[in-house]
């Protein structure tokens, strides 16, 4: 399957997205086409590269030219500008210049810190991603978001740069541990609240196929998500309107990340997050019950939490969300659904309302 990201720039651009089980043998003559007479230097979060390494190398992905690995330690913590410095040294000592190009594999850290450093190194040079997570297949490794954290927030520094190509193959998958898997799917979920209703009752009826990572299943839940992505980020590529609805979840969900020192997962504090907002909803008498149950059971059926940990305050999550580049003016600012496949721009939250819903859910 072949997704086309049309941007609306001069001249306008194509941003590609290319889905199947037979990406791992395309991509080398993928990448020779795209890249021409550019060099490749190649990111590799340094477990995939343990994994696939061998494998990829026996494919001919490192093609004459673009033969350059540069290992990464992608955990949240090395989502820093010290990560970005160093990598770029490894640029500039390996000789890359303004015809090199980077291509990102890993999952999502690996490929916002990568894209990240694309868009700066020489004032900006292509950028290629291979998602190999969930989550990254997705989400992050779509639409063109790149950052890193501050002691202050989830991607407070960062840059839209659009991919020339992203590689999705499923087969990633099946190297991938469960809980990364869950982390994914708290994405898919979040997709499916947005704007498919279809995806949400395949999602709510296919569990163990998923889980058992089923080719066919896992191919159909990626590329429906990655259709309505590529939906929202053709129609608003720089956040100015209707891409923000993907952010269902996600500020409540990067409030609880940074609270917990990241000990909470980035797709176990999103499902946490969306059930915030559904409740908040509800409350506002925007969302029926019978759809925040389905939201809650969907989560549990995962293993997601749909509550808050007693330790963190109602307050401090409040600071958090006050500090989130979200923030609209002195607004608390959220998407909140409204039925399954519809959510909505809310931003008149009232203080005391959410501290309410916040320690309904159990925050202190």
């Amino acid at each position: 399957m072949k997704i086309d990201v049309r941007l609306e720039e001069a001249p306008a651009r194509v941003s590609e997205i290319f889905i199947g089980e037979d990406l791992i043998e395309r991509v080398p003559g993928a990448l020779e086409k795209a890249l021409g007479t550019r060099s490749a230097y190649w990111i590799w979060d340094e477990t995939v590269w343990g994994l696939w390494g061998e494998r990829v190398e026996s494919l001919g992905w490192l093609m004459e030219g673009s033969g350059r690995v540069i290992p990464f330690r992608a955990s949240e913590f090395d989502k820093r500008m010290a990560s970005v410095e160093l990598l770029a040294r490894r640029l500039v000592n390996g000789g890359a210049n303004r015809d090199s190009a980077i291509i990102a594999v890993g999952g999502g850290v690996t490929g916002d810190v990568a894209g990240f450093l694309a868009s700066i190194y020489m004032r900006g040079i292509p950028c290629f991603q291979v998602p190999t997570t969930l989550l990254a297949q997705v989400d992050s490794g779509i639409g063109g978001k790149t950052g890193v954290d501050l002691p202050e927030g989830k991607n407070l520094l960062g840059t839209f740069h659009q991919p020339e190509q992203v590689y999705i193959d499923p087969r990633f998958l099946t190297t991938l541990p469960d809980d990364e898997l869950r982390q994914g799917m708290a994405e898919v979920i979040k997709s499916a609240m947005i704007g498919d209703e279809v995806l949400w009752k395949f999602v709510e009826t296919n569990f163990e196929a998923i889980k058992r990572r089923d080719s066919n299943t896992l191919s159909r839940i990626i590329s429906a998500s990655c259709l309505l992505k590529s939906r929202i980020v053709q129609a608003d590529e720089k956040e100015s309107g209707v891409r923000r609805t993907l952010n269902l979840g996600h500020t409540v969900g990067h409030a609880l990340e940074r609270l917990t020192d990241y000990r909470l997962r980035h797709g176990d504090c999103v499902a946490t997050g969306m059930v915030v907002a559904g409740v908040l909803s509800n409350r506002l008498g925007k969302l029926h019950a019978e759809d925040l149950q389905r939201l809650e059971s969907i989560c549990e059926t995962w293993a997601m939490p749909v509550r808050i940990p007693a330790s963190i305050k109602s307050e401090a999550i409040i600071d958090a969300v006050r500090a989130d580049k979200k923030r609209i003016g002195d607004k608390l600012h959220f998407i909140i659904p409204v039925r399954i496949g519809k959510v909505i721009e809310f931003t008149d939250i009232d203080n005391g309302k959410f501290k309410e819903v916040l320690q309904a859910l159990g925050a202190g």
